[in-house]
């Protein structure tokens, strides 16, 4: 048996010498560098412990150095956990308590900061940004040995990567992918985005969320494409890298602010090939402003933590603004009745499902949650609203779970109404998501106070340092009492329609 994920990237490899990485400083890694890399890491996993299945977490700032980390660990036989670099220690506490790794690998500067949240981990590693730290240092001890790493085997149902996702009560969920949700979801996306060899993407997205470390890095290494790695988002340099890339992939906030470039122009983006948005609904004012802009239609499709990407808008043919196109190949979309589960027809909207090799085996040690997600015909309920117009096109038209998506990031709301209404002054208060040009929705707070309540900026200060920053509400609105219907239950949709233009320009 091979390395199920990891054979997605050694057959892709087309040249051993053939750059796969390349900085903004000019740093460049080979797919030789990669292999070696990632073998050397494995054998630091191994040599320190970790056991086939073993979790490493991993909350550290983007650099090349991670890719050969994740990749390590798939070859080491681990289960690769990546953590938003936002996040808070008494978040952190929380994954690691849940998860239990056996290594946890931080940046170096947040190590003290992290050190009551990692207490029960048995080695704590670190590594920054210019790929230096413990986890490196390890791997660089591991020497030949490492380069010449024999792959632990894996099969297609063995577990790869556990990505923890908001959810409709309590604290965020592991959502469990295994190697074949990920390496199936990879080639689907060459073939179906049409990517080869001679693919340069501009790297610009995370790589602690499924789009940037799944989507962007697992298509490249799938085709033996290149990367342009960029730290962050960054309008003009991504503009500059166009005439050297043919892929970009984004949430919307890239396009809008791209679209505020003065030098963005079918020139500008003349050697390009394919632009794709994601993660967050895309404007259909943005997707007409950047064909007007550039000659280029944006490939917006659709997918989630637990399913990878499940439809996409054509390569070839009409990319439809404001919808998610068709199914993948090898995916099953339906629209049911939300609370019968009967199955709808066109342009009935419903509640989404689907079914295939991307979607994930269930959430990590909850059993009865998973059960619950899932229908008896193996098809994973989404919690997304949609429907399926006449010409097959699917449309998102809103979540039947509460959740908030900002910035390509889900965001719970109760979790962020919990911290405000412990604030003194309080008396309650209701979090909601609304549409703004850049985050394609901003959270946002409606308290209702009472003595002593802080104002707008005391709500905002007292949250730092509560929650990660894209939790954080954009705007604090003050009311004398919250919308109710009959039961008792805050109306929300009551909040966003009285607030809908409040981040309009």
């Amino acid at each position: 048996m091979t390395n199920h994920l990891f054979s997605l990237v050694r057959d892709g490899v087309p040249d051993p010498a053939k750059t796969v990485i390349e900085t903004p400083e000019g740093r460049r890694y080979t797919y030789a560098d990669l292999i070696a890399r990632s073998g050397a890491y494995a054998a630091a996993l191994r040599a320190a412990g970790v056991e086939t299945g073993d979790r490493v977490a991993v909350q550290v700032e983007k650099s090349p150095e991670v890719i050969f980390l994740y990749l390590g660990a798939v070859r080491a036989g681990a289960v690769f956990l990546p953590l938003n670099t936002a996040y808070t220690p008494a978040e952190i506490g929380y994954f690691l308590n849940d998860a239990e790794p056996a290594v946890f690998v931080c940046d170096p500067g947040r190590r003290d900061a992290l050190a009551e949240a990692a207490a029960g981990v048995r080695r704590i590693w670190t590594l920054d940004g210019a790929g230096g730290g413990s986890a490196a240092e390890a791997a660089d001890r591991a020497g030949d040995a490492g380069s010449a790493f024999a792959d632990v085997p894996r099969g297609p149902e063995d577990l790869a990567a556990i990505l923890y996702t908001s959810g409709t009560t309590g604290r965020s969920k592991g959502a469990m992918l295994t190697h074949d949700n990920l390496a199936s979801n990879a080639r689907t996306l060459v073939d179906f985005w049409r990517f080869t060899a001679d693919d340069v993407l501009i790297h610009a997205l995370p790589v602690f969320h499924t789009h940037g470390l799944f989507v962007a890095t697992n298509t490249v290494l799938a085709s033996g494409g290149s990367m342009l790695f960029l730290p962050r988002l960054d309008p003009k340099l991504i503009l500059s890298l166009m005439p050297r890339a043919s892929v970009l992939m984004g949430v919307p906030t890239f396009y809008t602010r791209l679209l505020k470039e003065p030098g963005l122009s079918p020139e500008a983006a003349g050697d390009m090939r394919l632009f794709v948005s994601g993660s967050a609904p895309l404007l259909a004012e943005t997707h007409r402003a950047w064909q007007a802009r550039t000659g280029h239609a944006i490939l917006e499709r659709y997918g989630m933590t637990e399913t990878n990407m499940s439809t996409s808008n054509p390569y070839a043919g009409d990319r439809v603004a404001g919808t998610v196109g068709f199914p993948l190949p090898g995916v099953s979309l339906r629209v049911v009745d939300p609370e019968t589960g009967a199955a709808l027809g066109p342009d009935a909207v419903g509640m989404i499902e689907v079914k295939g090799p991307n979607v994930f085996l269930g959430y990590w040690r909850m059993p009865e949650k998973t059960a619950a997600e899932f229908r008896a015909d193996g098809f994973f309920i989404t919690g997304d609203l949609g429907k399926v117009d006449d010409r097959g096109y699917v449309h998102i038209v809103g979540r039947g779970k509460d959740l908030i998506i900002s910035g390509g990031f889900n965001v719970y709301p109760k979790e962020v109404e919990t911290e405000i209404d412990a604030l003194p002054g309080v008396v309650e208060s209701a979090v909601i998501g609304l549409s703004h040009p850049d985050f394609g929705e901003a959270v946002t707070a409606v308290v209702v106070g009472g003595p002593g309540c802080p104002d707008e900026a005391g709500v905002q200060a007292a949250l730092e340092g509560r929650l990660a920053r894209f939790k954080c509400p954009k705007r604090v609105l003050f009311v004398s009492e919250l919308p109710r219907n009959t039961m008792g239950k805050v109306q929300k949709n009551l909040l966003r329609d009285a607030h809908a233009e409040l981040y309009r320009d």
